[in-house]
């Protein structure tokens, strides 16, 4: 694949392969056709056979090329599965087109300080585990790290105290920078308001931005209910998500929170489900700082 990408990324190689799409046709008549030298079609016809996109026989004096279709549907093909993948319902890519239009959305408005101020999201889940299972889940460091993020991030740093007047540090990088070689994807730090364990949960969450000042003050309280399920008891949690103290620099953070918050809490969904068919609860990935500190 790479050798036949290379051999038609060429214009000249290119030229040729769109006149012997029409019929077989010798050397000379081709360089005569493409207005090029005939030494210099000649390699490149070299290289497309190699490359097996073409195919020659001696004629003669002559020798004639013709286009081989089969390595060229192969490759349509080949991109074919790449846009259908690219396009797929809910893939990243639908997700990165909704997020592209709220910015653009966001960035017309965001013209002066305040002009978000007050304007509020609502998530709702309906959980699998018990209130106090989920409670641990929102508030325990190493738990928490692993939902607490978009599905295109990872956590790599968290402070959670869970008590009044706890602090909370909330550091995270792409997904797949593994090894923590590009600069951090983000940074928010916070204050608990409010604990009644296994029942309520508020806190003020500021995001950075990049010089280092808040973007905005997100207040986020979060509510729990145990409900009764096929499977036991389960947990309705209810979360509302306020904006203060915006910034005209915060649209790109304000046009990424109903999707980035809704994949956090399918994440969180997604943890509690593997937590109830057996996977051991509270396990962390080695390479995130998690601090209760409490």
């Amino acid at each position: 694949m790479n050798a036949l990408l290379t051999a038609l990324a060429d214009p000249a190689r290119w030229r040729l392969v769109t006149l012997l799409a029409e019929r077989p046709r010798p050397v000379g008549v081709l360089a005569r056709l493409a207005e090029a030298r005939q030494p210099q079609t000649t390699k490149h016809l070299q290289t497309l056979e190699r490359a097996g996109i073409v195919a020659s026989q001696r004629s003669g004096r002559r020798r004639i090329y013709a286009l081989r279709s089969g390595p060229l549907r192969d490759l349509a093909a080949e991109f074919d599965r790449l846009a259908d993948t690219a396009e797929r319902a809910a893939g990243p890519r639908a997700t990165y087109g909704r997020y592209g239009t709220s910015l653009r959305a966001e960035r017309l408005a965001a013209q002066e300080p305040g002009w978000a101020d007050d304007r509020s999201f609502h998530f709702h889940r309906s959980l699998p585990g018990r209130p106090e299972i989920v409670w641990r889940h929102l508030t325990e460091p190493s738990l928490l790290a692993r939902w607490w993020a978009p599905d295109d991030l990872r956590v790599c740093e968290l402070v959670f105290e869970a008590r009044e007047g706890g602090r909370i540090l909330h550091e995270y990088r792409d997904a797949e920078d593994v090894d923590g070689s590009d600069p951090i994807a983000g940074r928010a730090e916070g204050t608990v308001d409010d604990v009644r364990p296994g029942e309520h949960l508020a806190y003020r969450l500021s995001p950075l931005l990049p010089e280092g000042g808040p973007a905005f003050t997100a207040h986020v309280g979060l509510d729990l209910r145990p409900t009764d399920t096929d499977t036991g008891t389960g947990t309705d949690l209810d979360v509302r998500y306020r904006i203060t103290d915006s910034t005209v620099g915060s649209a790109d953070f304000i046009a990424g929170i109903e999707i980035g918050f809704g994949q956090s809490l399918d994440k969180l969904a997604a943890a509690l489900a593997a937590d109830t068919r057996g996977t051991a609860d509270g396990d962390s990935a080695d390479s995130i700082d998690t601090r209760s500190e409490k």
